[in-house]
């Protein structure tokens, strides 16, 4: 028998992928299209409305009226949709904000950060807060408020675009070019206010800016009279995993006082929180 023959034969696999291109998740064996189509209805409650009917469910999803049922059956079954007996409507359950609780109590960011963000709220008097990079958006994971808060309405798992928001504009900055490329291919670059910067050149250009001063600045670019102020948190590589802000409404905004002093204290409280830089 030849050594050929003797070694076992591999299994063939699907030719790699080209270097930069993402491989599908759905096409491998251990994906579970069950859990998508789930996870698709319970994302079809988007704070567009409270309740949504089961036509409304199934218009959303693209399923048709027996899977629709089967899922918000099973879904309300299992607590995380309550169904009105009048109306017989859907909405999200409480039970849903467990995920919420269990991240933010087991997350090792959030909790290096809360004391941080705490007391910078408590020496700034304006809102502080810690978000992270997901896909295309900076979500809110720690959002600390005082009596000087512009915008109520944001809150922990609010969710906004990275490339004109100060504390998305300083991850990215701590990102590799291919990276923010691709990042700003994949996003709806459009102008939220007179004030934004949504041209991926001009993107770029303040992204090397933020790179040699160390922190992002926005001013009325995702909310009208919003000032915002951030720089990254970064692992032992110098990755961005988070950044810390500071929001300021226009009317409590002195250039000339503010915006180094804020700039100093985004720097310092994120530098405080980062993991030690390795040296390579």
């Amino acid at each position: 028998m030849s050594d050929e023959s003797k070694t076992p034969r591999k299994r063939k696999t699907a030719a790699a992928k080209p270097r930069g291109e993402v491989a599908d998740p759905s096409a491998s064996s251990l994906y579970v299209q069950s859990v998508e189509k789930a996870m698709k209805v319970l994302t079809a409650f988007d704070g567009s409305k409270r309740q949504l009917s089961l036509s409304e469910i199934s218009s959303l999803t693209g399923f048709d009226t027996s899977a629709t049922q089967r899922f918000t059956y099973t879904l309300a079954a299992l607590g995380y949709l309550l169904k009105d007996p009048d109306s017989r409507k859907y909405e999200l359950s409480p039970r849903l904000l467990d995920f919420t609780y269990h991240y933010l109590t087991s997350n090792d960011l959030v909790s290096r950060a809360t004391p941080y963000l705490q007391q910078l709220g408590s020496e700034t008097e304006e809102a502080t807060n810690l978000t992270v990079l997901d896909n295309t958006d900076i979500v809110f994971v720690l959002r600390i408020v005082s009596r000087n808060v512009f915008n109520a309405h944001v809150i922990t798992g609010s969710r906004l675009p990275a490339y004109c928001t100060a504390p998305g504009l300083a991850i990215l900055a701590t990102l590799a070019d291919g990276e923010i490329d691709d990042i700003l291919a994949r996003t709806n670059l459009v102008p939220h206010t007179p004030s934004t910067v949504y041209q991926p050149r001009k993107i770029k250009d303040r992204i090397a800016q933020i790179r040699r001063q160390g922190y992002a600045h926005t001013e009325d670019e995702y909310f009208v009279s919003d000032i915002s102020t951030a720089a990254a948190i970064t692992n032992a590589h110098g990755r961005g995993i988070g950044a810390v802000n500071i929001a300021v409404a226009r009317s409590r905004w002195q250039a000339d006082r503010d915006e180094k002093r804020f700039a100093d204290l985004v720097i310092s409280t994120a530098s405080a929180i980062s993991a030690r830089r390795r040296v390579d």
